[in-house]
């Protein structure tokens, strides 16, 4: 099934967009926080600015009212260690009780890199001392060993990339173990969902994620099966009612024809009663040659009618046709031309003689049937790059662009399944569709050249 692999290419391709979606996100929250600490945690700058803007009075140290507000809007707090006695010599006005006022050169060195009683400290050099900043306790968190490996900072990009391909890796693991069911149930319902077209019966599995779907599908089978017994039987007994009246009608029909032409013969009959006799006996011949026909199309649509394939000589089959009617035209009523190019003499095509000559003979026949008064049939076959083209046409009366029109669309009353009054007769034509069907070919119908009705018999050429 190619719906398989192109479902997991799905979910491949889904994760993978998934990864880098995650990735570029977390890039962009870590660049806003990023970002954001940069401009609100710069307390190692702030200390060098403290330390700088810090003032020598007459009464000891001052800080500019500016940096005063700077401090109290942080909830900061500053102190001022003299270089010599390592003695507090300033603070500011918000220093906490718990903040010792002397400190030996360990504390300098813990509270440099770390905190004073739990406040982190940030620190700065002036000429009188180190200025020290506290803030308050949840404000910030200080890696106080800041300490690594030079080997690890000169390999982060490779290492960075390695575990991005590692957890990458895992995850499409993970994300294939948990959705193997998945796929697993997955195909055989797209296999059965494509076979429910062929009308083969479907059975599959109702276990796993979609067990439900599976028993749908087999209920959907059920149904479609019975459906296709039921159109196959009646399509069978339909078949076999046409059969079976086709047979009854032979024997009466055959005594009836016996008789008309016995009394067609016979002396002492006034003209008018032989030409009634010669009535009933040409409409008996049609009776039987519509019983052929009927009986014909009846198996052409049901496909009972076997099919014996070969290699034929379209141009010959044709002209061999149109001999049987010249030899039968005895009042020249219906003259036949052959206007096939001389050139041509040979096209060969895949058909069924029998089949093939009968089409064609029921084109002849429906050119006399429609022109009493008499018509040229003109008879043709040529070739294009893909099909042999059998033409039928005359010089009678024709039909209108709604009638062909008609003829070319609507359905046959023997194959419509619909109740409408757009249904056409005339059982000749149907028997040409469905000829050129088997052949694998087409019909069309359409104005002659000469003025009357043109019929068209395209076939695959070999």
């Amino acid at each position: 099934m190619k719906s398989v692999p192109k479902l997991i290419r799905r979910f491949v391709g889904l994760l993978l967009l998934s990864f880098v979606l995650v990735i570029i996100l977390n890039v962009v929250i870590f660049a806003i926080i990023a970002s954001n600490q940069l401009s609100n945690g710069h307390p190692w700058s702030t200390a060098e600015e403290m330390a700088a803007a810090l003032q020598t009075t007459e009464s000891g140290y001052a800080l500019p009212d500016a940096a005063v507000k700077e401090l109290q809007s942080n909830g900061a707090w500053a102190i001022l260690i003299d270089n010599s006695t390592h003695d507090v010599v300033w603070h500011s006005d918000s220093l906490p009780d718990s903040i010792p006022m002397s400190y030996t050169l360990s504390d300098i060195a813990s509270l440099t890199r770390g905190y004073i009683d739990g406040y982190p400290t940030f620190t700065s050099g002036t000429e009188q001392g180190l200025m020290v900043l506290g803030y308050p306790k949840t404000s910030f968190w200080k890696h106080m060993w800041p300490s690594w490996d030079y080997q690890l900072i000169a390999h982060a990009p490779q290492i960075a990339l390695i575990v991005l391909i590692a957890n990458i890796v895992l995850l499409l693991l993970i994300y294939v173990i948990a959705n193997s069911r998945v796929l697993r149930s997955v195909k055989p319902i797209t296999s059965g969902i494509a076979a429910l077209p062929t009308g083969e019966p479907v059975y599959i599995r109702e276990t796993g994620l979609l067990s439900e779907v599976a028993s749908h599908i087999n209920s959907t089978s059920k149904v479609l099966q019975m459906q296709n017994r039921q159109l196959r039987k009646r399509e069978t007994a339909r078949a076999n009612w046409i059969a079976g009246v086709s047979h009854d009608i032979r024997t009466p029909l055959s005594m009836v024809m016996g008789y008309a032409d016995q009394l067609k013969a016979a002396h002492g009959l006034t003209d008018e009663e032989r030409k009634k006799a010669t009535i009933i006996l040409k409409q008996s011949e049609r009776i039987r040659n519509l019983v052929s026909d009927l009986n014909l199309a009846s198996k052409l649509e049901y496909n009972m009618q076997p099919i014996h394939w070969e290699e034929e000589n379209a141009v010959a089959l044709v002209r061999q046709a149109a001999v049987d009617f010249i030899n039968a035209d005895l009042d020249g009523k219906h003259p036949i031309e052959w206007t096939t190019d001389e050139n041509l003499s040979v096209c060969r095509i895949h058909a069924d003689r029998d089949l093939l000559k009968r089409a064609v003979s029921n084109l002849i026949q429906n050119s006399i049937n429609h022109n009493e008064d008499g018509c040229t049939i003109y008879l043709s076959v040529s070739k294009d790059a893909e099909n042999c083209v059998i033409c039928v046409e005359d010089d009678g009366i024709g039909a209108t662009d709604e009638q062909i029109e008609k003829l070319n669309t609507a359905p046959h009353y023997m194959v419509c399944d619909k109740n409408t009054t757009e249904q056409r007769h005339g059982l000749g034509l149907l028997i040409v569709k469905q000829v050129a069907d088997s052949h694998h070919g087409k019909v069309v119908i359409e104005h002659s050249r000469y003025g009357g009705f043109a019929v068209k018999i395209m076939l695959p050429t070999i």
